[in-house]
C-alpha cells in the first residue's frame, strides 16, 4: 500500500466555513484518501510555508515539516502557502517565491525518493472581507493571490513534480472566501486520485 504525507494548512485539515469545525473523515480529501492508502493527514489551521507563525512551530511549514520528513513516504501532497498572504507577514512575490523554495527544499533534502504534488491554492475571493477572516487578509492578500500561480508552476517544473491548479477545477465558498465545501473536497480527491500511480 502507498504510503502518502498530506500537508497543509486549513484547507488540508478539512476546516469547515460554515461552522469552524472540521469535515469527517469521508468528507475532506486527505481523510477520503485513507480508504485506499496508508496515509499521514498533516493539515493544520493557520500554518503558514516559510512565515515564521507567532503561534508556534506546528503553525510554521518549514518548521515542523522535518518531523514528518523522519519517515519515508512513497506521495507527499501539499496544499499550502496562502497563508504567507496574510496581512501582517506583508511579504511581495519575490519574498513569497524565495519562501516557497525553500520550503520545497526541505522535501528535496528529507525525502529526495517521494513523488510529490503540488496543489496550488484558489484565489482568495474578495468575500473574505466580510467573514472573520478579514482579520488577517485584506485587499493586498486578494491580489497577490492571483500573482502566486506561476511560482507553483516554476517550482513544479524545475523539480519534475505535478501540479494541480485549484482554480481549474474548483472554487473556495461564499462564506468566507477561503475554504472549501464539501463537493469541493470531493472534485479535490477525485483530481489527486489520478496523479498516484
Amino acid at each position: 500500500m502507498k504510503k502518502i504525507l498530506c500537508f497543509g494548512d486549513s484547507n488540508t485539515y478539512g476546516f469547515n466555513p460554515k461552522d469552524g469545525s472540521r469535515y469527517d473523515i469521508n468528507t475532506r480529501w486527505a481523510g477520503r484518501l485513507k480508504d485506499i492508502y496508508d496515509v499521514t493527514e498533516a493539515g493544520y489551521n493557520n500554518r503558514t510555508a516559510f512565515s515564521d507563525n507567532p503561534a508556534g512551530d506546528n503553525f510554521t511549514g518549514y518548521k515542523i515539516l522535518p518531523e514528518y520528513l523522519k519517515e519515508n513516504f512513497d506521495y507527499i501532497i501539499t496544499q499550502i502557502g496562502i497563508n504567507d498572504l496574510q496581512k501582517s507577514y506583508n511579504v511581495n512575490l519575490s519574498v513569497f517565491e524565495n519562501g516557497m523554495e525553500k520550503f520545497f527544499n526541505l522535501i528535496k533534502t528529507h525525502s529526495p525518493y517521494s513523488k510529490v504534488i503540488i496543489l496550488a491554492p484558489c484565489v482568495i475571493k474578495e468575500n473574505i472581507l466580510n467573514s472573520y477572516f478579514k482579520l488577517f487578509f485584506d485587499e493586498n492578500s486578494i491580489e497577490k493571490s492571483k500573482q502566486i500561480l506561476p511560482i507553483y508552476k516554476n517550482i513544479t517544473e524545475k523539480n519534475n513534480y505535478k501540479l494541480i491548479d485549484l482554480n481549474e477545477i474548483t472554487i473556495t465558498s461564499n462564506i468566507d472566501g477561503l475554504h472549501y465545501e464539501p463537493e469541493q473536497h470531493k472534485i479535490i480527491f477525485k483530481e489527486v486520485i489520478k496523479l498516484i500511480t
